[in-house]
Protein backbone atom coordinates (compact mmCIF):
# COMPACT_ATOMS: atom_id res chain seq x y z
CA UNK A 1 0.00 0.00 0.00
CA UNK A 2 1.37 3.26 -0.76
CA UNK A 3 0.99 6.71 1.26
CA UNK A 4 -2.05 7.94 -1.30
CA UNK A 5 -4.11 4.83 -0.66
CA UNK A 6 -3.66 5.34 2.80
CA UNK A 7 -4.05 8.79 2.97
CA UNK A 8 -7.37 7.80 0.65
CA UNK A 9 -8.70 5.53 2.74
CA UNK A 10 -8.46 7.34 6.21
CA UNK A 11 -9.98 10.52 4.12
CA UNK A 12 -12.73 8.21 2.98
CA UNK A 13 -13.84 7.16 6.71
CA UNK A 14 -13.65 10.74 7.98
CA UNK A 15 -16.03 11.87 5.34
CA UNK A 16 -18.39 9.08 5.88
CA UNK A 17 -18.01 9.75 9.81
CA UNK A 18 -18.91 13.37 9.15
CA UNK A 19 -21.82 12.97 6.43
CA UNK A 20 -23.10 10.21 9.25
CA UNK A 21 -22.55 12.84 12.09
CA UNK A 22 -23.94 15.94 9.64
CA UNK A 23 -27.40 13.33 9.45
CA UNK A 24 -27.65 12.23 12.59
CA UNK A 25 -26.99 14.91 14.87
CA UNK A 26 -30.18 16.58 16.72
CA UNK A 27 -28.30 20.22 16.58
CA UNK A 28 -28.30 22.02 14.00
CA UNK A 29 -25.32 24.08 14.52
CA UNK A 30 -23.08 20.54 14.87
CA UNK A 31 -24.47 19.14 11.93
CA UNK A 32 -23.83 22.24 10.22
CA UNK A 33 -20.10 21.42 11.28
CA UNK A 34 -20.13 18.35 10.13
CA UNK A 35 -21.10 19.70 6.43
CA UNK A 36 -17.98 21.82 6.40
CA UNK A 37 -15.16 18.92 7.97
CA UNK A 38 -17.06 17.19 5.19
CA UNK A 39 -16.21 19.76 2.53
CA UNK A 40 -12.63 19.92 3.67
CA UNK A 41 -12.28 16.07 3.13
CA UNK A 42 -13.88 16.35 -0.31
CA UNK A 43 -11.50 19.20 -1.19
CA UNK A 44 -8.06 17.14 -0.16
CA UNK A 45 -9.34 14.75 -2.58
CA UNK A 46 -9.41 17.14 -5.16
CA UNK A 47 -5.70 17.67 -3.57
CA UNK A 48 -5.05 13.91 -4.06
CA UNK A 49 -6.28 13.96 -7.88
CA UNK A 50 -4.10 17.10 -8.67
CA UNK A 51 -6.51 19.72 -8.95
CA UNK A 52 -5.51 22.32 -6.63
CA UNK A 53 -7.97 25.14 -7.98
CA UNK A 54 -10.92 22.90 -7.39
CA UNK A 55 -9.92 22.43 -3.93
CA UNK A 56 -9.43 26.11 -3.39
CA UNK A 57 -12.72 26.71 -4.57
CA UNK A 58 -14.28 23.68 -2.55
CA UNK A 59 -13.18 25.47 0.53
CA UNK A 60 -13.72 28.81 0.28
CA UNK A 61 -17.04 28.33 -1.59
CA UNK A 62 -18.80 25.72 0.29
CA UNK A 63 -16.81 25.46 3.89
CA UNK A 64 -16.06 29.26 3.58
CA UNK A 65 -19.40 31.60 2.17
CA UNK A 66 -22.35 28.97 2.66
CA UNK A 67 -21.73 27.39 5.62
CA UNK A 68 -21.12 30.52 6.67
CA UNK A 69 -24.07 31.78 5.65
CA UNK A 70 -26.28 28.82 6.71
CA UNK A 71 -24.81 29.44 10.28
CA UNK A 72 -25.83 32.78 10.08
CA UNK A 73 -29.32 31.70 9.00
CA UNK A 74 -29.28 29.20 11.90
CA UNK A 75 -28.43 31.63 14.77
CA UNK A 76 -30.46 34.30 13.59
CA UNK A 77 -33.53 31.64 14.12
CA UNK A 78 -32.75 30.74 16.91
CA UNK A 79 -33.02 26.75 15.64
CA UNK A 80 -30.18 25.14 17.25
CA UNK A 81 -32.06 22.30 18.21
CA UNK A 82 -34.23 20.60 15.80
CA UNK A 83 -37.62 20.06 17.49
CA UNK A 84 -39.26 15.99 16.46
CA UNK A 85 -41.23 16.91 13.47
CA UNK A 86 -44.31 15.59 12.45
CA UNK A 87 -43.81 13.38 9.76
CA UNK A 88 -46.41 12.01 6.79
CA UNK A 89 -46.77 8.39 6.60
CA UNK A 90 -45.69 7.88 3.44
CA UNK A 91 -41.93 9.39 3.47
CA UNK A 92 -40.25 6.99 5.79
CA UNK A 93 -40.98 3.98 3.55
CA UNK A 94 -40.28 6.50 0.35
CA UNK A 95 -36.90 7.11 1.91
CA UNK A 96 -36.31 3.99 2.75
CA UNK A 97 -36.68 2.97 -0.81
CA UNK A 98 -34.88 5.61 -2.38
CA UNK A 99 -32.01 4.94 -0.45
CA UNK A 100 -32.19 1.06 -1.45
CA UNK A 101 -32.01 2.59 -5.07
CA UNK A 102 -29.19 4.52 -4.47
CA UNK A 103 -27.08 1.45 -2.72
CA UNK A 104 -28.02 -0.96 -5.51
CA UNK A 105 -27.17 1.98 -8.20
CA UNK A 106 -24.04 2.07 -6.38
CA UNK A 107 -23.30 -1.12 -6.05
CA UNK A 108 -23.95 -2.05 -9.67
CA UNK A 109 -21.21 1.09 -10.78
CA UNK A 110 -18.95 0.01 -8.57
CA UNK A 111 -18.88 -3.68 -10.09
CA UNK A 112 -19.56 -2.43 -13.57
CA UNK A 113 -16.31 -0.44 -13.09
CA UNK A 114 -14.29 -3.45 -11.86
CA UNK A 115 -15.14 -5.37 -14.65
CA UNK A 116 -14.74 -2.67 -17.03
CA UNK A 117 -11.10 -2.66 -18.89
CA UNK A 118 -10.79 1.33 -19.08
CA UNK A 119 -7.91 2.60 -18.18
CA UNK A 120 -7.93 5.92 -15.80
CA UNK A 121 -5.33 8.51 -16.24
CA UNK A 122 -4.53 11.04 -14.27
CA UNK A 123 -5.19 14.37 -15.94
CA UNK A 124 -1.94 16.24 -17.51
CA UNK A 125 -0.72 19.19 -16.43
CA UNK A 126 -0.19 21.80 -18.79
CA UNK A 127 2.81 24.16 -18.86
CA UNK A 128 0.50 26.87 -18.77
CA UNK A 129 -1.75 27.19 -15.67
CA UNK A 130 -3.19 30.71 -16.40
CA UNK A 131 -4.12 29.64 -20.17
CA UNK A 132 -6.13 26.48 -18.23
CA UNK A 133 -7.52 29.39 -15.66
CA UNK A 134 -8.23 31.24 -18.42
CA UNK A 135 -10.42 28.33 -20.83
CA UNK A 136 -12.24 27.35 -17.21
CA UNK A 137 -13.82 30.46 -16.43
CA UNK A 138 -14.77 31.43 -19.84
CA UNK A 139 -16.55 27.63 -19.88
CA UNK A 140 -18.07 28.68 -16.82
CA UNK A 141 -19.09 32.07 -17.57
CA UNK A 142 -20.46 30.86 -21.20
CA UNK A 143 -21.87 27.37 -21.26
CA UNK A 144 -22.17 27.00 -17.22
CA UNK A 145 -23.69 30.59 -16.92
CA UNK A 146 -27.46 28.87 -16.45
CA UNK A 147 -26.51 26.34 -13.89
CA UNK A 148 -24.41 28.40 -11.99
CA UNK A 149 -27.22 31.26 -11.72
CA UNK A 150 -30.14 28.57 -11.23
CA UNK A 151 -27.38 27.74 -8.30
CA UNK A 152 -27.64 30.72 -6.34
CA UNK A 153 -31.48 31.22 -6.80
CA UNK A 154 -31.72 27.93 -5.19
CA UNK A 155 -30.24 28.65 -2.33
CA UNK A 156 -31.22 32.06 -1.65
CA UNK A 157 -35.12 30.46 -1.87
CA UNK A 158 -34.27 27.78 0.59
CA UNK A 159 -32.64 30.20 2.98
CA UNK A 160 -36.08 32.76 2.94
CA UNK A 161 -38.09 29.36 3.13
CA UNK A 162 -36.14 28.63 6.24
CA UNK A 163 -37.07 31.91 7.35
CA UNK A 164 -40.73 32.10 6.33
CA UNK A 165 -41.13 28.59 7.64
CA UNK A 166 -40.01 29.66 10.89
CA UNK A 167 -41.68 32.37 11.55
CA UNK A 168 -44.92 31.22 10.56
CA UNK A 169 -44.24 28.23 13.51
CA UNK A 170 -43.05 31.11 15.94
CA UNK A 171 -46.11 33.20 15.05
CA UNK A 172 -48.32 30.52 15.38
CA UNK A 173 -47.03 28.84 19.21
CA UNK A 174 -48.21 32.24 20.46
Amino acid sequence: MNADLIVFLVLSLITLASALGMLFSNNAVYSALFLVLNFVTVAVFYLLLGAPFIAMSQITVYAGAIMVLFLFVIMLLGTENLAPSNSLPWQKPLAILLAVILAVESIYLVFARASSSAVITAPELATNSMENLREMAMTLFNEFLLPFEVTSILLLVAMVGAIVLTKQEKAGAK
